[in-house]
């Protein structure tokens, strides 16, 4: 049997202008049962913290949404249970996440305390080293990522005439009369999520969080970041109609939507390029290209594909930046490890996830008190 795909996005991108949080949206805190902020450093078990608890917490039939680190995909930034209100962050630099109502909402969790201290003290030297090959890897990322935005946005504002954001509007309200029934309640909720990022891996689209969310996905084919107006009045649309939307913005232009999901209607609409194309057969496929004016394209063909190769490049040179700060990220944690009282990171994780499985109804007593007693498998 095939596995379920997994809910997972990004809170922050790497993006022209450093590292752009949309943590103040991981939770509304009036709303939230609990917020878990984590505090620690490299290699102290924070995100193996947050695997162990999500793990137990599906095992038991909750649902859960996963928050990739937009440097390293295979690792967390966050982990939410929608159906009990509770999330647990990792609230260290750069995305750093502060309590609004402390206590009553939100608890620190600290994994600094893991450390141990006297036998880090050897390695001062060291470890203030790679700290500072780490911090200097990313400003060329942020400089290459401003470099290709620049040439982006060139192309976008060459091809993006009022005629066009007409054709789009017109299309959009085609779209919302025949998908997207009105309400007659109250207007619908929009979170904000990155589905994408530029992280060490390359370029990357959570796809699979499209397909385990809406079973019905309309392509929109746009080499030239086009979609930005037409999914402002379909998200518009949808939140009149009374549904709740998850807007995605750019990664490279986080005031811009890049997609847009409506699960109460199974209905999503992605952005796909040449360069990361949606990889399955979608329900309908919408070409923006082809929807631009057909005469600026052929007069300025040479000028767009320069571009464009140009700005791959420049991309590419973040990816092969951020590598290099993977790989001493690595090294820092490698360091760590060794350092790194495991065991009461297992405990603490132990102590995080009694009190959210029994949120939910999840475990009745006598059962948390026997998970307690059998420890972390």
């Amino acid at each position: 049997m095939q596995a379920e795909a997994k809910v997972c996005f990004y809170l922050g991108a790497n993006s022209p202008t450093g590292f752009y949080s949309l943590y103040d949206q991981l939770l509304e805190p009036e709303q939230a049962e609990t917020i878990y902020i984590l505090k620690g450093g490299p290699g102290c078990g924070k995100s193996s913290l947050m695997r162990r608890v999500a793990q137990a917490m599906e095992e038991k039939g909750a649902s859960v949404e996963y928050i990739a680190c937009s440097g390293d995909p295979d690792s967390l930034d966050a982990v939410v249970f929608p159906a009990l209100n509770t999330a647990i962050v990792d609230g260290t630099a750069p995305h750093v996440v502060e309590p609004k109502y402390p206590g009553l909402v939100e608890r620190y969790v600290n994994l600094g305390d893991c450390y141990d201290r006297a036998g880090l003290q050897p390695l001062r030297q060291e470890l203030m080293g790679c700290m500072k090959g780490y911090k200097a890897c990313y400003q060329r990322v942020y400089r290459c990522l401003t470099a290709a935005a620049q040439i982006g946005e060139d192309l976008r504002s060459l091809l993006l005439t009022p005629a066009l954001e007409a054709k789009m509007a017109k299309r959009a309200r085609g779209i919302l009369s025949r998908e997207v029934k009105k309400g007659d309640g109250e207007a619908g909720r929009a979170v904000q999520r990155f589905l994408g990022g530029v992280t060490w891996k390359g370029v990357l689209c959570q796809f699979e969080t499209v397909d385990a969310l809406c079973k019905r996905v309309y392509e929109l084919a746009d080499t030239y970041g086009l979609a930005h107006s037409m999914l402002t009045h379909l998200a518009a649309g949808a939140l009149a109609a009374g549904h709740d939307v998850i807007v995605c913005p750019s990664p490279l232009f986080p005031d811009r939507m890049e997609h847009l999901l409506i699960p109460s209607l199974s209905l999503a609409f992605v952005s796909a390029s040449p360069s990361l194309p949606y990889p399955k057969r979608p329900y309908r496929r919408i070409r923006l290209d082809a929807m631009a004016d057909a005469e600026l394209l052929r007069r300025n063909k040479a000028r767009l594909k320069f571009s464009r190769k140009v700005s791959a490049a420049l991309v590419e040179e973040a990816v092969d930046s951020l590598a290099q700060a993977k790989a001493m990220h690595d090294e820092l944690e490698g360091l760590y490890n060794p350092h790194v009282d495991f065991d009461r990171v297992y405990q603490t994780a132990q102590a995080v996830q009694v009190p959210i499985i029994g949120m939910g109804g999840i475990m009745n007593g006598e059962d948390a008190l026997e998970f307690i007693l059998a420890g972390a498998s």
